[in-house]
């Protein structure tokens, strides 16, 4: 079908809905045979006008195929599941809206001519309802609390309502794009439908600024690194999973995950039967019992469906060869082992930003003021310190860092002065030093969560007749592949001494000297004070 045929079918179907002419609309959308994915949309809307379920499923199921990132489609699709009771699905439903609106809390779609804004309270309250259709009132209590605290317009007093119905163990009753509302063509293409004389008048058929890069109604978004994927023989050998049913997060550090998607388990179960699994590049944990085991052998007709692991691919480039050991002509005079080596208080902390990740949690205790009222009830939060090996330990609220430290290191069995203490900020994949030197004032409360702190922890080793460039920090585990390769651990501090090629680079870290690909670590300072 020609796009201007295409257009004026549209527009005619569009004039039908404005009259309320439902059956009118019907028949005219029903004449295109290319329907897009906006056209499909106003379909289903016309359906569920006239009460027409499973005709608007069949139809949203259609637009979302042409579409796999509609978060509208995949919303408006929620509230239709949840009134034929298939709540599983919706609540998937609902789960991949949030995910499709990647971090926005509003997404206007009237640059794609409907009239409507989305806003993520609105999937949360449809969540929620699907939870209190399915007898869940305490987790649907949750995500009404989690979307109540999201500063956002157009949520009037929808919110408190919900809440008050959900205490009162009444049903939520789902939302959706209002009636009438629907995909518009834009005003200009069906005025170009007219037939016109151009003929004598000027036409541009170029244009004069260079390298002229429009790319759609936003700007074009950077690309997610590679990944790469560990090889299996089959189902006995393989980590990957597949999730039962949909899993909202509870608690911090669990994952959101839809129905039927796959995962790597990354760690084994512990005692309350969750497992660390990594989902669409983020780490965290899952039950253990809502994971099936699934073969990934693949014929060669079968697509390849790999899934992110989360770490990036290993460099295109063949290790080379560690450069031999020499101080730069314009180096400073070279350290001894009495000289310490550079320390936080002489560096420059600047840690790269960390891209936000889609909030999407049903769990009032992950923010902070709810974290800290349960950590005060207790008196006390459990420490949990990753260095060659795991240590814990529990202590007061209100210890200082500087106490901390000391307890780390009595634990350890290390001087406190050589040790590096960091922590990682919610959210986020960087980790923040902790000066427990200079910030003596500081405790431990105020990196504590749910009770509970996590720190990373090196020991400080002296480093001779090398200049130290700068330093890194380790966001991902790494194995030697070769004799000549560096060893390290996430979160270990990397003394950098050259720099090899593009990819890879030539540091110290825990006594040993090698070569690492510069894409498994994030530069922490730009310059270093030497003592």
């Amino acid at each position: 079908m020609l796009y201007t045929e295409l257009l004026q079918l549209w527009d005619e179907s569009v004039q039908a809905v404005d009259a309320r002419d439902w059956e009118g609309a019907l028949s005219i959308l029903g004449k295109i045979n290319t329907p897009t994915s906006r056209t499909l949309f106003n379909t289903a809307s016309a359906h569920l006008a006239l009460g027409q379920l499973d005709q608007a499923l069949k139809a949203l199921d259609l637009a979302i195929a042409k579409d796999e990132r509609l978060a509208v489609g995949f919303f408006q699709r929620a509230a239709v599941m949840m009134q034929i009771d298939r709540l599983e699905e919706a609540l998937s439903d609902c789960i991949w809206a949030q995910q499709y609106m990647r971090g926005n809390t509003v997404i206007d779609y009237r640059q794609l001519g409907l009239r409507f804004k989305l806003y993520s309270w609105q999937v949360l309250y449809n969540a929620a309802a699907v939870y209190s259709r399915m007898g869940d009132w305490e987790q649907a209590q949750d995500v009404l609390m989690s979307a109540s605290q999201q500063r956002t317009g157009g949520r009037g007093g929808n919110i408190e309502a919900a809440l008050d119905s959900v205490t009162k163990r009444v049903v939520l009753d789902p939302l959706l794009v209002p009636e009438g509302e629907v995909f518009r063509p834009r005003k200009q293409d069906v005025e170009q439908l007219k037939q016109r004389d151009f003929l004598g008048k000027a036409k541009v058929i170029s244009s004069m600024i260079p390298n002229d890069d429009f790319g759609g109604f936003e700007p074009l978004r950077l690309q997610q690194p590679g990944f790469y994927e560990p090889k299996v023989a089959g189902v006995e050998d393989s980590r990957y999973m597949r999730m039962r049913i949909p899993y909202m997060a509870r608690g911090p550090g669990q994952l959101t995950v839809p129905g039927g998607a796959m995962v790597f388990l990354f760690g084994e179960e512990d005692r309350d039967g969750m497992a660390t699994v990594i989902y669409d590049g983020k780490r965290g944990i899952l039950p253990l019992s809502l994971l099936d085991p699934i073969d990934l052998k693949t014929s060669k007709s079968k697509k390849d469906t790999r899934i992110p692991s989360g770490i990036p691919l290993p460099p295109g480039l063949k290790p080379p060869t560690r450069p031999k050991a020499g101080p730069s002509p314009a180096a400073p005079p070279a350290r001894t082992r009495d000289t310490p080596p550079p320390s936080y208080t002489s560096a420059t902390h600047t840690p790269l930003p960390a891209s936000e990740a889609p909030k999407y949690t049903a769990n009032a205790a992950s923010n902070q003021p709810t974290s800290s009222a349960q950590a005060e009830e207790g008196g006390s939060v459990v420490v949990k310190v990753h260095y060659m090996y795991t240590v814990a330990l529990s202590v007061p609220l209100d210890t200082p860092f500087k106490e901390v430290k000391e307890q780390i290191a009595q634990k350890l069995g290390q001087p406190a002065s050589q040790l590096r203490i960091r922590h990682k900020q919610h959210g986020s994949q960087v980790l923040t030093p902790v000066n427990a030197e200079g910030e003596q004032a500081r405790t431990i409360q105020e990196v504590a969560e749910a009770g509970r702190a996590t720190l990373w922890c090196q020991v400080e080793d002296p480093l001779a007749n090398r200049n130290i460039l700068y330093q890194m920090v380790a966001l991902y585990d790494y194995n030697a592949q070769g004799p000549e390769d560096l060893e390290f651990s996430e979160g270990d501090t990397i003394d950098i001494l050259g720099q090899v090629n593009e990819e890879w680079l030539e540091g110290h870290c825990a006594g040993n000297i090698g070569i690492f690909p510069s894409c498994f670590a994030y530069r922490e300072n730009n310059n270093i004070t030497q003592s």
